[in-house]
């Protein structure tokens, strides 16, 4: 007599969240890479110059996608910069500048922004082309002057904290200082070309790069200090 079967098995079945889980983490990518290609395309041309071909074909993504994720050229751009900013914004909470003292706490800050403008030279080209276009996309971002804002709070906190140990000055308004801050760093970034040529000198040079940027921090730890009486 034959012993009994043993019951079918049934095969094991796919996860149904498995392809929306995979399609999600392309459609990350995808806008990520379109994103990126939209910042080199932008800088280039500017927003009149730029291309949605061009931009589709450098992120390698079609061009219906970059529409369906972005809408037009317009809202493509206003994403691009609203990216930007968040992108040097985290780069600065990244710093914690709390867990260091006032002149330490400003030599860092000072030290990313001019590094973020070098690292990243299409972002002054960028921000030039929005200052063209007066920032008329610009204003219509919702989230720009919150995003600006605890960078501006943190400002006033290491002048504060400076202020009550006696080292930095009371009458520094923080919105005027960060603007001489990026300056510092944005000036020399974006017209490295032309004063390389009018002073014969390669301001992109490893010596020359660290000369600024020691400059740039003695200039704003300068200004800051309690002046004798």
């Amino acid at each position: 007599m034959s012993e009994p079967s043993s019951p079918a098995v049934a095969p094991p079945q796919p996860k149904a969240e498995a392809a929306p889980a995979k399609r999600a983490r392309n459609s990350i990518k995808t806008k990520a890479a379109i994103l990126v290609a939209g910042r080199a395309e932008f800088a280039e041309r500017g927003f009149e110059g730029a291309r949605v071909d061009a931009i589709a074909a450098l992120a390698g993504a079609n061009k219906r996608l970059l529409y369906h994720y972005f809408g037009n050229k317009e809202d493509l751009y206003r994403a691009v910069l609203l990216d930007a900013y968040q992108e040097i914004r985290r780069g600065e909470r990244a710093l914690s500048l709390d867990q260091y003292g006032p002149v330490d706490a400003m030599d860092r800050l000072v030290r990313f922004t001019f590094r973020h403008f070098l690292a990243n030279p299409w972002f002054p080209r960028l921000l030039g082309t929005e200052n063209i276009e007066n920032a008329r996309f610009l204003k219509t971002l919702p989230d720009i002057q919150g995003l600006h804002s605890p960078l501006v709070g943190q400002i006033r906190t290491i002048v504060e904290r400076g202020a009550e140990i006696g080292i930095f000055r009371r009458d520094v308004d923080p919105v005027q200082l960060y603007i001489s801050i990026a300056a510092l760093g944005f000036f020399y970034v974006s017209n490295m070309a032309t004063l390389s040529v009018i002073f014969a000198r390669d301001l992109a040079g490893i010596d020359m790069v660290q000369e600024r940027e020691a400059q740039a921090v003695q200039m704003v730890l300068d200004y800051l200090r309690t002046k004798p009486a």
